[in-house]
C-alpha cells in the first residue's frame, strides 16, 4: 500500500506544472512591491495550492537574461512549463483552467454580478485622490463614496442560494463577494481596497464609514485569511508608490 500511495505521488508531483510567477519588487528590490495585479495572480496561486516559484523584479536592475524572458513587459508575468505569459487576465484564465479539479479548487464565481461587483471604485478613488484643488474634494469624495455604497449594497443583498436556505432573509450573511470561499473576484477586488483603505487614509484622512457594515464584514473577514493578508504589500510600499501621483490638500 505504502509504494502504490507513494507511486500515486510520484505521478502526481510529475504531472504538476512547473509555475513561477515574477511579481513587482518593493523599494528594497527584494520583498513584494505594490501591484494590485502582482498580488492577484500571487492569491490564485496560493488559493489553488499550486506549487510555485515566486521571484520579485527590480526591471531596473534587472539582468538581460530575465528582460529577454519578456520584453517590454512589467510584471506580473509567469512561466509554466517553460512557456511564457504576459496578460494578467489571460494568466488567470490559463491557471483556472489548467489548476482544475479535482486535484486544484475551482475559483471562479457562481454569479457573473460578483464579478463586476466594486469594478468602478478604483477609478474614482484615481480621481479623487489625485485631486489638488480644494474646491473640488468633496465632489469627488461623494463620487468615490458612491461607488463604496454600491459595493456595500451588493454585499448586503443576499444571493440566490442563500435565499434558497432562507426566503425571508433581508440581509446577506456571506464572508466574500460570490460566498463563503473566495473566487477570482475576491483576487480582483480586494488588492485594490488594500491600496485604497492605505491611501486615502494618508491623503485625506478618510477612512471606509463603519456605516457600511457590510463592506466593512467583508474587508475584516479578507484581512483574517493568510492568502490575502500575506500577500499584501507594505503600507509603506504602497505610500511610497503614490508619491508622485497623491495630492495632500491644504484647506
Amino acid at each position: 500500500m505504502q509504494r502504490e500511495i507513494d507511486r500515486n505521488t510520484e505521478r502526481k508531483m510529475a504531472e504538476a506544472p512547473k509555475i513561477e510567477l515574477f511579481v513587482k519588487a518593493s523599494v528594497d528590490a527584494e520583498s513584494v512591491g505594490n501591484c494590485p495585479f502582482c498580488q492577484r495572480l500571487f492569491m490564485i496561486l496560493w488559493m489553488k495550492g499550486a506549487n510555485f516559484t515566486l521571484t520579485t523584479v527590480d526591471m531596473k536592475r534587472a539582468p538581460d537574461a530575465l528582460k529577454a524572458l519578456a520584453p517590454g513587459s512589467q510584471p506580473p508575468f509567469l512561466i509554466c512549463n517553460e512557456e511564457v505569459k504576459t496578460d494578467t487576465n489571460k494568466i488567470e484564465e490559463f491557471l483556472e483552467e489548467t489548476l482544475a479539479p479535482p486535484q486544484y479548487p475551482k475559483l471562479c464565481c457562481c454569479y457573473k454580478e460578483s464579478n463586476g461587483a466594486g469594478e468602478d471604485i478604483f477609478r474614482k478613488f484615481s480621481a479623487y485622490i489625485k485631486n489638488s484643488i480644494p474646491g473640488l474634494n468633496d465632489t469627488l469624495e461623494k463620487k468615490f463614496l458612491s461607488t463604496l455604497v454600491k459595493l456595500n449594497m451588493y454585499l448586503e443583498t443576499p444571493l440566490p442560494h442563500e435565499l434558497q436556505k432562507n426566503p425571508n432573509a433581508n440581509e446577506s450573511s456571506r464572508l466574500y463577494l460570490d460566498g463563503d470561499s473566495f473566487t477570482l473576484a475576491d483576487c480582483n477586488l480586494l488588492p485594490k481596497l488594500n491600496i485604497v483603505k492605505v491611501v486615502c487614509k494618508e491623503y485625506r484622512d478618510f477612512a471606509i464609514p463603519k456605516a457600511l457594515k457590510s463592506l466593512t464584514r467583508y474587508l475584516d473577514n479578507a484581512y483574517k485569511q493568510d492568502e490575502f493578508r500575506y500577500t499584501c504589500p507594505k503600507d509603506s510600499e504602497i505610500l511610497y508608490a503614490y508619491e508622485s501621483v497623491a495630492k495632500y490638500l491644504n484647506k
